[in-house]
């Protein structure tokens, strides 16, 4: 199936659309970082799905694609979430820093686990992407240099 099958796909079973209109955009440039990401315009409940096809970090793109449509789905919820936390810490201070942190990474952690329940239970493509993994410590590199307790 290809990227434009896939999107349409899980923007339905998502129920993405039609309440939303959003596009699939491939993005061809090299030096982009990412493997997926979105603009949107809530607003207008609009948006646009970026995907690399230049030299994306995933091997299951059908996975990257679920995964960003998850975070249009919990949209809401994500601008709540920040609004509470701009409003509540002073800028730059440490709470407002660890709040962020951990928002963020419950968000992720969230979304990534949506994503694989779906994609496990839905999916053309059920294997997961490993390719973050690469870049990231053995667990003996996380222990180097830490003296043993005793």
């Amino acid at each position: 199936m290809n990227m434009e099958a896939l999107f349409d796909k899980w923007c339905k079973k998502l129920r993405i659309s039609p309440q939303w209109d959003v596009k699939l955009e491939l993005v061809q440039d090299p030096a982009w970082r990412k493997t997926g990401d979105f603009k949107i315009d809530p607003d207008d409940r609009k948006a646009v799905l970026l995907l690399n096809a230049s030299n994306p970090k995933q091997e299951n793109m059908e996975e990257v694609i679920v995964h960003e449509l998850m975070h249009i789905k919990m949209y809401p919820l994500d601008q709540v979430c920040e609004s509470l936390i701009t409003s509540t810490f002073e800028e730059d201070s440490p709470a407002r820093n660890f709040a962020y942190s951990q928002f963020f990474s419950n968000l992720e952690a969230t979304v990534e686990e949506m994503t694989k329940c779906f994609l496990l239970e839905f999916g053309e493509n059920k294997e997961l992407s490993y390719g973050r993994c690469r870049l990231m410590k053995s667990f003996d590199e996380l222990y180097d240099g830490l003296q043993k307790i005793e």
